[in-house]
């Protein structure tokens, strides 16, 4: 008795997933495939049904099985608002595409996946089809390193705050150095994942241009290496908690370091760029032409994002 509601259940488990990656479901296919009488099928796809309608009613998100009298077969009828739309993967795989974040076997693997599970099957080709090309020409960065297989180590680590060890190869010297950290936030910017987090054990006179800086450490997840979560917990007053989005507005160029107020003059022609570069930008004012423009920014990444602008920028204090 234990194996036929084993295998009741897988079969039923079956003819759910294929309904819902689009397929059409025929009774006389499935009783045939599974050796038992198209009775038995109705009576899944009627448990089925009943599974989406309870579904429907605590979820909001109604997707009806249905009898498609044009395929002559079962259909899931999905909700519009409750799958991406062909225009919405297109776009997303698009993004994943130029952010470069992965190396390519593992954007090719992410890729597959989103279009598999979100676009409907007859609308797989298509939408392959016009990625073609720019998964062919993909570059991966130089350093290659598969990154997932720590996303999720440290957002627990981050989520239950727990201490975390690992060496980290910086961008000087040639010999990882040994860091324990309290992780704050994972976040993204230009190709690379980063780790905000508070150092620790470490001499702070030695190692830092500002002893008393309060503000995180920032790590390249790709340059993280034997990373250890450890059992150690750490805690933070609610009053100093770290706002991970008020933050991320102000370091752009994912350089630690002080918290810093700079005004400038800017004469090129895209302000909506320098806008959208430094989320915290205000234009204060305009002057023969140029606009005045304030904003807080974190470290010293500022600095070089203000020599790239050659004589756009004009920086007053």
């Amino acid at each position: 008795m234990a194996e036929d509601k084993e295998g009741k259940s897988n079969r039923a488990l079956s003819i759910y997933s294929r309904l819902m990656n689009g397929r059409i479901i025929y009774k006389s296919q499935e009783a045939e495939r599974f050796g038992v009488s198209e009775k038995s099928i109705q009576r899944d796809i009627e448990q089925i049904r009943e599974f989406l309608d309870n579904q429907a009613a605590t979820d909001g998100i109604p997707n009806n099985l249905i009898y498609d009298y044009m395929k002559k077969g079962y259909v899931i009828e999905q909700a519009e608002d409750a799958h991406f739309t062909n225009d919405e993967i297109l776009a997303t795989c698009k993004i994943l595409l130029s952010s470069r974040a992965f190396p390519k076997k593992e954007m090719n693997i992410i890729l597959d996946k989103l279009i598999a599970c979100c676009v409907p099957v007859k609308n797989q080709k298509v939408i392959s089809d016009l990625m073609l090309n720019e998964r062919y020409h993909y570059v991966e960065l130089t350093h290659k390193q598969i990154i997932l297989d720590k996303m999720m180590l440290l957002g627990n680590a981050i989520e239950f705050q727990y201490v975390i060890e690992f060496e980290y190869q910086g961008v000087q010297g040639h010999t990882p150095k040994h860091r324990e950290v309290e992780p704050l936030a994972i976040m993204f910017s230009e190709f690379y994942f980063y780790l905000a987090g508070r150092i620790r054990n470490i001499d702070k006179k030695t190692a830092f241009a500002d002893p008393n800086d309060a503000f995180p450490t920032i790590y390249r997840i790709d340059r993280i290496r034997k990373l250890v979560v450890t059992e150690e917990h750490f805690t933070a007053p609610y009053r100093n908690r770290f706002e991970e989005g008020e933050y991320k507005k102000r370091i752009q160029f994912m350089f630690g370091g002080k918290l810093r107020k700079v005004k400038f003059k800017y004469s090129g022609y895209s302000l909506d760029s320098v806008l959208d570069r430094l989320p915290t930008a205000k234009v204060t004012g305009e002057e023969d032409g140029k606009y005045i423009i304030e904003a807080e920014v974190f470290g010293d990444g500022i600095d070089m994002w203000i020599r790239s602008q050659g004589t756009n920028v004009e920086v007053i204090n």
